[in-house]
Parts: structure tokens; sequence; C-alpha cells
């Protein structure tokens, strides 16, 4: 008895990378949307205002509480009892970029507490708006800061695109499963889908290694 049949691994393989489009997709725009959101939640933290810090604070507590295959059925399985029927690619789009957000507003939260707080005052003293101060003294300092977390966070949101399969969206793992029900072996299945998300990761955090080199110059 074979535990892993390599035939059927390098035979599928064609078929199941047709779903990397969705897996890479969805982790890349998900990430892009999650980055805007999660710029302005920081900022919404750390406002003197107590209304936009308890919102914030309320969305970021939610969002890392609950589990992401629940947004997920939420979305493609709650909406319709509202009249809503959201694609399963939509729903897994949003469903990322909202939880991405939270975690990512943490992780600009405190990058940015980590600049030093003369940059601020020098910043003023020059007569800089808070604009600007913000865009060009403390955005490219806490953006270095913060980049080996949010590489993190990428690593985590690839490997996490696998849930997407739950609500029907043909990505990599989708397809892995309709092969292994097909050929009655999903062991197989599961080690090529662990070599191609493994090599993902391994790709992307080559690519962070570079670039966290570059920027320490």
């Amino acid at each position: 008895m074979r535990f892993i049949d390599f035939g059927l691994m390098l035979d599928s393989l064609s078929y199941v990378l047709r779903g990397l489009p969705y897996t890479l997709g969805i982790a890349v725009l998900s990430f892009s949307t999650g980055m805007v959101l999660g710029f302005f939640l920081a900022l919404m933290r750390s406002s003197k205002n107590w209304c936009l810090s308890g919102l914030a604070r309320g969305y970021v507590s939610i969002m890392r509480g609950v589990p992401m295959i629940v947004v997920l059925f939420m979305l493609f399985f709650g909406l319709p009892y509202f009249g809503i029927q959201l694609p399963a690619l939509l729903c897994a789009y949003i469903g990322f970029s909202l939880v991405s957000a939270a975690y990512i507003s943490e992780i600009f939260r405190s990058a940015i507490a980590a600049v030093d707080y003369g940059q601020w005052e020098a910043a003023r003293s020059l007569g800089l708006n808070q604009a600007t101060i913000i865009k060009r003294v403390i955005l490219p300092q806490a953006l270095r800061i913060a980049l080996p977390p949010l590489g993190n966070v990428v690593v985590d949101m690839i490997k996490s695109t696998s849930l997407a399969a739950m609500i029907t969206v043909p990505d990599v793992f989708q397809n892995a499963k309709i092969v292994g029900g097909r050929e009655w072996d999903y062991m197989s299945m599961y080690v090529l889908v662990a070599i191609i998300y493994w090599t993902l990761c391994f790709i992307f955090e080559r690519c962070q290694s570079y670039l966290e080199k570059r920027l320490s110059y």
C-alpha cells in the first residue's frame, strides 16, 4: 500500500496550479486593501477623539477575536438571509481584507509609536503641518519598522487563503480536494498542496529578506 502517489501528484500538478491565481490574487488584493484600511484604523486608534478611538478599538477587537472561517461563512452563507448574495470570490476578498486590516492597524500603530518623538518635534519646528509630517517624516521610518511583522501577515494570508475553498472558491486547495476525492487519495494531494504553499511562502520570505536588507542601508 502506497501512502503517497508521486505519479498522481505530478499528473495533477497543472490542474491544481490553475487555482494559483485565486490564491495569490486573494492574498495580494486583500493585503493591499488591508494596508489602506489598517493605516486609517491606526490613525483612529491614535486619535484623541474618544469616539474614533473607541470605534477603531472595537473593530480591531472583534476582527482579531472572530475566526476567519466564521467571517467567510457569515459573508457567503449569512448575507443571503438579508437578500444579499455575493460571489464566493468577492466574499473571500472582503473577508480577508477586513480581518487583515485589524492586524495591520496594530502593526502600524506600534510602528508609528516606535518612531522617536524628537522626529515629530523637529518636523514641527520646521513649520510642517500634521499631514506632511506623517507622510514625509513619520511613515517612511514607521514602514521600515513595520516591514518584518507585515511580512508575517502576508505569509499567514497566503496560507489562510486555503479557507476560501470552504466557500467554493476554486483555489489551489479546492482543486486538490477535487482530485483527492476523484482518485480516493487525499494524502497525496495534501502533500502536494503543502509543497506548493511552502514554496510560495519561501519565495516571499526571500523577497522580504531582500527588502529588509535594502531598507537597512
